[in-house]
């Protein structure tokens, strides 16, 4: 309770410090953008009248408080940040203020182009090719990403299913199946959306490599049994 109410006088007093800066449009050029959090989330920056706004995967916006020109507070994080361009690189950072040294440097959260897209943001517009790519990049970087969840994927998939989006719900088993090239699961999945959308020759290929994987699966024994006795 008692670091709770530290941090909320805190806040109250930074906030009570808040500059009203008059920024050049030079700088709210090379500032106001898009910055990466992480794989999957963006961070907007951007300006109205004068005052600085981060938004917060495109929804929930913060208002930072202002410590000078090129430094500002943001409460809901509680931390602080300025804004670093890499003197090699020439590209543009969101930096964490160093709590116990301002003067260290970090390039923590890297500015992007405005067409940038997370793989989420290509699986939501159907760009299922660009967001597999994105996604293989992910779990490259991290095999066991909360970004790349097997199970996620599986129930994004039947989601589709019932909404009856079968061409959608198979794009999306197939980037599972990517993924995952070693789970039974996926091909199950993945033959259950082809069998809905009609295509029973690809069920059949994708239950009999689940059933390769997992002599145990009951549903892919079952239709491979049937598929079979009817050819």
């Amino acid at each position: 309770m008692r670091a709770i109410l530290f941090c909320l006088f805190t806040i109250i007093v930074i906030s009570g410090c808040s500059k009203n800066v008059q920024y050049s449009e030079e700088f709210k050029e090379k500032t106001a953008g898009r910055y990466l959090f992480n794989s999957e989330v963006v961070i907007d920056v951007y300006f109205e009248n004068n005052d600085l706004f981060l938004k917060w995967q495109g929804e929930k916006v913060m208002k930072p408080i202002i410590l000078d020109e090129n430094t500002f507070f943001v409460a809901d994080m509680y931390k602080k940040f300025h804004f670093v361009e890499h003197p090699q690189t020439k590209k543009h950072y969101l930096s964490i203020l160093d709590e116990d040294d301002e003067n260290v440097i970090s390039y923590d959260y890297l500015k992007v182009s405005d067409s940038f897209k997370t793989p989420s943001m290509y699986l939501e517009n159907k760009e299922f090719d660009k967001a597999l790519l994105g996604y293989l990049d992910i779990q490259k970087q991290d095999s066991t990403s909360v970004f790349i969840n097997e199970i996620d994927f599986n129930r994004k998939g039947y989601e589709l299913l019932r909404e009856k989006k079968y061409q959608d719900a198979i794009n999306v088993f197939k980037i599972n199946v990517a993924l995952y090239p070693k789970s039974d699961n996926v091909y199950d999945s993945l033959a259950d959306a082809y069998l809905r959308n009609g295509d029973s020759l690809l069920a059949f290929n994708n239950y009999k490599k689940a059933l390769e994987l997992n002599t145990g699966n009951d549903r892919a024994k079952e239709y491979i049994k049937k598929y079979s006795k009817n050819k």
